[in-house]
């Protein structure tokens, strides 16, 4: 019997990924598995350009708006958690789709993780350190215990910081030697696109969805996040330069400026990690009909 095919679509923020996807999934009658590490959190769907109710009725989405902004969630989480989702949902049916520009997630999905040690005793030690201390005594530490891995990750997210340094004593070992170079079998086929543009044209796009976000409600939507501000879920490029707003460490203005530069830096971080994965066949941001026909064509093998 024919192996069930998991779709994935990848790429920066701003460059049309969710739309590409729902075109798939209409076209294919399947499902949408999002896979943003921002998305999944509830309250947030401005500020993390979640999927509009109208998308969610053409494409019925899953771990979208599903936990609290104070829960943790891992991407070994979401590893378990899909694949779990995609044993039942592929007992009837024989595709799917993800979307979705969280390169961690996408990568524990299609290639799988170690199974990584973990102490929470040792986590709330470090958690501690970073209340009293500081993130910059973390970073230093973990720096030294991997530097590969410390050069390469989102140095100034907390909760990554500290759950390398726990594998690192954990197992004596960089966290970096965890990372399986070798995908783990599947029972399903993987097709991998990737949506490109010009730099200048993600910047555009980028400053315009800045702009819609904003007028959207963004600010308000911050203000009513204020109870989760030291959480790990508001760590994120947005919201942290509006709670600045907030706080009145700045104009609205400037933090729309510190917005657009933050997610072109975090854009350009997800080209580069995502043009590594050499299995990701990739398409301009106006070739939708290409990669569908493509995407079609690898299904129907």
């Amino acid at each position: 019997m024919r192996k069930p095919t998991l779709i994935c679509v990848v790429g920066p923020t701003a460059i049309g990924k969710t739309s590409l996807g729902i075109k798939l999934a209409k076209e294919l009658g399947s499902e949408i598995i999002s896979a943003d590490s921002r998305q999944i959190y509830k309250g947030m769907p401005i500020g993390t350009a979640a999927p509009t109710a109208e998308e969610q009725a053409e494409a019925k989405h899953h771990f979208v708006e599903f936990l609290n902004p104070d829960q943790l969630y891992s991407a070994g989480d979401f590893e378990k958690d899909v694949l779990e989702f995609l044993d039942g949902y592929f007992e009837d049916r024989d595709v799917a789709v993800l979307v979705g520009g969280s390169g961690l997630y996408v990568k524990g999905v299609v290639k799988g993780f170690d199974n990584l040690p973990a102490d929470l005793e040792l986590r709330k030690e470090l958690n501690s350190i970073l209340e009293n201390e500081g993130l910059k005594v973390l970073q230093a530490e973990l720096a030294e215990l991997d530097p590969v891995h410390y050069e390469k990750m989102d140095s100034n997210n907390p909760q990554r910081v500290i759950r390398a340094i726990e594998v690192c004593l954990c197992s004596g070992k960089p966290f970096s030697k965890h990372h399986n170079e070798v995908a783990k079998d599947r029972p399903f086929n993987i097709v991998q696109i990737g949506l490109e543009a010009p730099r200048e044209i993600i910047n555009q796009r980028i400053e315009k969805r800045t702009d819609l976000m904003l007028e959207s409600g963004w600010v308000e939507e911050t203000r009513k996040l204020l109870p989760y501000r030291d959480h790990n879920s508001l760590n994120t490029v947005g919201y942290k330069e509006i709670i600045s707003h907030l706080d009145g460490e700045m104009t609205l203005e400037e933090a729309r400026e510190r917005i657009v530069m933050s997610t072109r830096q975090f854009a350009k971080r997800q080209m580069t990690w995502f043009k590594k994965d050499k299995s990701i066949t990739w398409f301009g941001f106006e070739e939708g009909e290409k990669a569908m026909e493509f995407a079609k064509s690898k299904f129907a093998e």
